[in-house]
C-alpha cells in the first residue's frame, strides 16, 4: 500500500507519495490552484483527499481528489474579495476565470482550518468558528448549529489568528462521539451525534498549579479557553490538549484535565501527537514563550 504525506502551505497543497519502505519519495504540487490550504484529510479505503483552507483574497472552500491529485474539484463555500473584485468587472472576472455561483456560507465564515473524516461523514472547523458536516463526500454543506448556536457563544473570544474551529476529534468505534477544540472558547463535546454538546474546560482535583498571570491560563477551576491543539488516544477516553498556557491530560474524555507542564521548557506551544500504539507516549514542540517570540 503507497504511503502518502498531504502537506497545506500557504501556496497551495503538497503531496509526498511512497511505496512501504519510505526510502524514495516522489513529491507533487502545489495543487488547489495555489490557494492557502490550513489542513487535509484522506479515505485510506478510497483514496478520495481533501484540502481545507482559504483567506480574505480567495475565500473559503474544500478541495476534493479523487485520483490521488491528479485533478481537483473545489467546494467554493464563501467569498472574499476576488468576488467582490470580480462581480463589478467582467474583464477581471474573464481573466480570473471567475462566474458568480451559489455560496452556502458567504459572510459566515472566512477560511477553512481543520478536516475529520470518520464514520463516512466529512467534518470542517472554520473561521469564524463553526463546525460543518458533509454527508456526501464534501459537496454539499450543513452549519452543526447546535454547536455554533451553543449557549456559551457570547463569550467565544477571538485569538490571536482570530475565533477558529481548529482541532475535530473522531472516536474510532462509536459515530455519535466527537470533540472540537475552539480559540478561544476551549473544548466541546458531543455523544449524541452533535444534538447537544458539553463544554469541558474544568480542571480535576488534583494539586496542580491553577494559577497563571495570563488570562488562557488555569483560572477558576478551568485550563482556560485557548487550546491550541486537542488529541485522543485510539481506543480510549485519555486526552491531551496543548493550551496556551500548558500541556493538560484528561483521562475521562476531557471531562476533567490534570496540568503536567511540569519538566517542559516552557508552557506555551502548538503541536501535539499521541503515540498510535502507546497511548501514555506523546510529543510536542514547546516555543520559548508567548511574548518572547514564539520560536523552538
Amino acid at each position: 500500500m503507497p504511503v502518502i504525506l498531504m502537506i497545506g502551505t500557504t501556496k497551495g497543497a503538497f503531496l509526498l507519495s511512497s511505496d512501504e519502505s519510505r526510502q524514495v519519495w516522489d513529491l507533487t504540487g502545489p495543487h488547489c490552484d495555489g490557494w492557502a490550504i490550513n489542513h487535509m484529510a484522506g479515505d485510506p479505503y478510497t483514496g478520495t483527499i481533501w484540502a481545507g483552507g482559504g483567506g480574505d483574497w480567495t475565500g473559503a472552500g474544500i478541495w476534493r481528489s479523487d485520483d490521488t491529485g491528479l485533478t481537483w474539484t473545489l467546494a467554493k463555500l464563501a467569498g472574499g474579495q476576488l468576488d467582490e473584485w470580480a462581480a463589478v468587472d467582467p474583464e477581471a472576472a474573464q481573466v480570473a476565470g471567475w462566474s458568480a455561483t451559489d455560496l452556502p456560507f458567504d459572510g459566515e465564515i472566512d477560511a477553512i482550518w481543520s478536516l475529520r473524516y470518520a464514520h463516512g461523514t466529512l467534518y470542517a472547523g472554520a473561521k469564524p468558528a463553526a463546525l460543518l458536516q458533509s454527508e456526501d463526500g464534501g459537496s454539499t454543506w450543513r452549519n452543526v448549529e447546535t454547536l455554533s448556536k451553543h449557549d456559551s457563544r457570547d463569550s467565544w473570544e477571538p485569538g490571536g489568528a482570530g475565533l477558529i474551529l481548529h482541532t475535530i476529534v473522531a472516536d474510532p468505534l462509536d459515530p455519535s462521539k466527537l470533540w472540537t477544540a475552539i480559540s478561544v472558547a476551549g473544548v466541546f463535546a458531543t455523544e449524541d451525534g452533535g444534538a447537544t454538546w458539553e463544554r469541558r474546560n474544568r480542571l480535576s482535583n488534583m494539586d496542580t498549579c491553577s494559577h497563571h498571570d495570563h488570562p488562557a491560563g488555569p483560572k477558576d477551576g478551568e485550563t482556560g479557553h485557548c487550546v491550541h491543539n486537542l488529541v485522543r488516544a485510539d481506543l480510549s477516553d485519555l486526552m491531551y490538549q496543548q493550551n496556551h498556557h500548558g500541556v493538560f491530560r484528561s483521562r475521562d474524555g476531557g471531562r476533567n484535565w490534570d496540568d503536567v507542564t511540569a519538566g517542559l521548557p516552557s508552557t506555551f506551544g502548538f503541536p501535539i501527537v499521541v503515540h498510535p500504539h502507546d497511548e501514555n507516549t506523546i510529543w510536542t514542540l514547546p516555543l520559548n514563550g508567548d511574548m518572547q517570540g514564539r520560536y523552538p
